[in-house]
């Protein structure tokens, strides 16, 4: 079974991407510990996959410095840099064998076709192909067919393994089921990993630290739960699953706390050095609590919706709308019940505009 070279550690240093006038990627520092999992994330033409081809040697940066493993490798091609790259698209050979799919860089690299065999089976073997080798990829699930291009990408043993949005052409389950089998297996060979999605739980579930995209530079990068408990901004809050954004107002700051007054309501949190005066909230679904009338924020529920594990509400409060998910299935609210909201102590947050 392959098992990777340990993990190179991936430095950009200063690395930026113009094509005229227009950044791609503004010049930017990043460094992928050896080993570990990175996802960048972002909406579309963020510039996520430039800075992805960058890594890979599919483009030339404009400015800045790419190392791998300490090795600086800017100029250097694809072939020479010890990574590969699964695309969207799979791209496989449909005249060729699964077998035959995974062992071409092998056979292309000047190995004996035997040798690179034996290598390809290990690595369908290593994902749970095993057995399917004779088959043509049109013979084979899509789930199947990712599992092969994954194979394909580690039968070379890489140091470093990039993922470009890799299972966006799946249904919702299989998907899923597929980024659980891409983690459990970076963990296992240990590889380092740079992986492309534009999908908020993708990114939360397989990560061990994400950096979100906006606008060509990085918006903010940490653990996926420092993304989604503390967010730098409005902007990180809202792409990091879903969040309330109301407005705030810091009364009064206290060493680390402010007295926040949201409506009637005055709450402590951390003002992560936001001045007082007007501000905004970032508030989780799940961190609203929903009460009794006559106590805490009030409001009146306009829409429910029941969806297996747990109710959805949207709320109306005199400071906008308020998304809410309860627990509760056994007790539903009706649209119009009067309700009261309080907030938990976690899944509330200052954020800047």
């Amino acid at each position: 079974m392959p098992q990777g070279k340990g993990g190179a550690e991936v430095r950009l240093e200063g690395i930026g991407k113009r094509y005229g006038k227009v950044a791609a990627v503004k010049p930017l520092d990043l460094v992928i510990a050896g080993g570990t999992l990175v996802t960048l994330l972002g909406p579309s033409g963020c510039g996520k996959t430039t800075l992805l081809r960058m890594i890979a040697g599919l483009e030339v940066p404009s400015e800045g410095r790419i190392s791998i493993g300490g090795r600086d490798v800017t100029r250097a091609s694809a072939g020479e840099r010890d990574v590969s790259l699964v695309f969207q698209s799979y791209a496989l050979f449909p005249h060729m064998t699964v077998a035959e799919n995974v062992a071409y860089g092998l056979v292309s690299s000047g190995m004996g076709a035997r040798a690179a065999r034996e290598r390809a089976m290990a690595a369908l073997a290593s994902v749970g192909l095993e057995g399917l080798g004779e088959r043509l990829p049109s013979e084979l699930s899509g789930g199947q067919q990712q599992r092969v291009a994954v194979a394909r990408a580690l039968v070379l043993e890489p140091a470093v393994l990039l993922f470009d949005e890799p299972l966006s052409n799946l249904d919702a389950r299989l998907r899923r089921r597929m980024r659980d089998e891409i983690r459990e297996l970076q963990q296992r060979l240990g590889v380092t990993v740079v992986y492309v999605t534009h999908d908020q739980s993708e990114a939360l579930a397989v990560s061990d630290r994400i950096v979100v995209m906006r606008n060509a530079e990085i918006a903010q990068a940490g653990t996926p739960a420092e993304l989604y408990e503390f967010p730098a901004d409005v902007f990180v809050a809202g792409f990091m699953g879903e969040a309330n954004i109301l407005p705030a107002r810091i009364a009064a700051i206290d060493g680390a706390f402010a007295t926040v007054e949201i409506g009637p309501t005055t709450i402590r949190l951390p003002h992560r050095g936001l001045p007082q005066g007007a501000a905004s909230l970032a508030i989780r679904p799940e961190a609203v609590r929903i009460g009794a009338a006559g106590h805490g924020l009030p409001g009146q529920v306009r829409r429910a919706a029941y969806m297996g594990a747990v109710m959805e509400y949207t709320i109306d409060t005199a400071i906008g709308p308020v998304f809410a998910v309860s627990p509760d299935v056994g007790h539903p609210l009706a649209a119009g019940a009067e309700v009261g909201l309080a907030l938990a102590d976690r899944g509330v947050v200052l954020v800047r505009p």
